[in-house]
């Protein structure tokens, strides 16, 4: 089942767009082949301002932010997940406004143990808890805690309006990668099964537009999922045994040279899951063999 990506997008780096009732959105000019055109930062409300995900560290960024919300005042500042793409930017937000700062806490993965691609610095002055409520003047947020793509990673319910801030967990242009060991597959399939059997009318992604008819989307991304593990278990059976990466030509096919190393995470990742399911072994060292 294909997914309909979305990938037509042409709002401009730093103007602001209503992109749905009580929601403008920035993009952040910090593109990239993981980004897409960059991270989406999301103004909440009217008047009393929230901001999920101020980005990058990026001077003009946060110049957007500020001049999108002149004569109102930022009172609460939200991270999606701690991945260096979403929250450095909240530093310099914070300093710039005086808000209080949200999140279910900080990275989870130390440097030497895999987490490298983390924001260490961030910790939350709130920390937010799955199911737990931020609200502001005109708004209402609940949370869902949502690993997969980072362990750490929240997408938030909106009150009223039927959007649910999806973040990372579900992008429009591009699916994730899910990176050892604070990305996890068998997290992440829950957390999508979690999504899918919510109502939500519209989901806003961390990069990329709006998706604005789910169902379709996030049942294309789940068979998507699930055809790449057959095609992971499928390589390996003929391969005899395997690492990762010896896997990703097989189970892929040509990629962009940039692509080839977080594709053996997926990969990786896969594997790991298919451990837990008694479907596939650790051989020696990184080489992996099927079961059965």
């Amino acid at each position: 089942m294909a997914i309909p990506f979305l990938r037509d997008d042409p709002l401009p780096h730093g103007a602001v767009e209503e992109t749905a009732p009580g929601v403008r959105r920035v993009v952040c000019n910090n593109p990239s082949a993981f980004t897409f055109r960059g991270t989406n930062t999301y103004l909440i409300g009217r008047g009393r301002v929230a901001v999920l995900d101020p980005g990058p560290v990026d001077e003009a960024h946060l110049a957007a932010i500020l001049a999108a919300t002149t004569g109102e005042t930022i009172t609460h500042v939200l991270v999606s997940h701690t991945h260096r793409d979403h929250s450095p930017g909240v530093a310099p937000l914070v300093a710039a406004t005086g808000a209080r700062t949200y999140g279910f806490g900080p990275h989870v993965t130390p440097p030497e143990a895999g987490g490298e691609g983390g924001d260490h610095a961030f910790r939350p002055d709130v920390a937010v808890p799955d199911e737990g409520v931020v609200e502001g003047g005109d708004w209402r947020l609940t949370a869902l805690h949502t690993p997969g793509h980072c362990a750490n990673h929240l997408c938030f319910a909106m009150a009223g309006n039927g959007v649910l801030f999806s973040a990372d967990h579900v992008m429009s242009w591009s699916t994730s990668v899910v990176s050892p060991p604070d990305g996890d597959m068998a997290n992440y399939m829950r957390s999508l099964e979690r999504v899918m059997a919510r109502e939500d009318a519209v989901l806003l992604p961390g990069h990329g537009p709006a998706i604005r008819d789910p169902k379709p989307f996030l049942a294309g991304l789940h068979a998507h999922r699930e055809e790449r593990e057959a095609r992971v278990l499928e390589a390996l059976r003929k391969a005899g045994t395997a690492t990762a990466d010896e896997l990703v030509g097989p189970v892929y096919g040509p990629l962009d040279p940039r692509l080839v190393k977080p594709a053996g995470r997926s990969l990786l990742s896969h594997l790991i899951k298919l451990a837990q399911e008694g479907e596939v072994a650790q051989a020696e060292g990184e080489r992996w063999s099927a079961l059965r």
